[in-house]
């Protein structure tokens, strides 16, 4: 099940206000929710938010999606720092741990097997040499053979 962290419409005609829940993406708007985790009035001034940050954190944290507007309020209810911080710790004290535990070895020597092939170039060979072409003869690439000429004879 995809679950979205989303607005939810309420209030009268003209009046609307938003309830932020967590929903099965494939629910209406108004359709049956998971949980709800704040509200937002539009209306007010400044407009008025409230989310419990805890449970968004908790959401997202399994993998909920936030639509558009959802992840502009849960930057400002400071919802997202909270979840990056602790995605982003998380990782880095198990990437610590795993330097520490693991003794540094030195990196292993090339083998003959892991050089790329060059073509070598003798010592009468000089780049200069190499990149020349004749003026008369056009450089072909990828082995493709030279254009042909039409015949007067043959209609295209």
């Amino acid at each position: 099940m995809a679950v979205r962290l989303r607005l939810k419409r309420t209030g009268k005609k003209k009046q609307p206000s938003y309830r932020v829940v967590a929903v099965d993406s494939r629910k209406p708007r108004d359709g049956r929710v998971l949980e709800i985790i704040g509200t937002y009035d539009p209306r007010q001034e400044p407009s008025a938010i409230s989310i419990a940050n805890e449970r968004a954190v908790h959401w997202l944290s399994h993998g909920a999606q936030p639509s558009d507007t959802v992840s502009k309020l849960l930057t400002i209810s400071g919802a997202w720092d909270e979840f990056r911080t602790q995605g982003s710790s998380g990782s880095a004290d198990s990437n610590a741990d795993a330097a520490q535990a693991a003794p540094s070895e030195p990196a292993p020597a090339p083998t003959p097997d892991l050089v790329l092939d060059t073509p070598e170039t003798g010592a009468d060979d000089s780049p200069e040499a190499s990149a020349e072409v004749p003026a008369d003869e056009p450089a072909l690439q990828n082995g493709a053979s030279e254009p042909k000429s039409p015949d007067p004879g043959e209609a295209q």
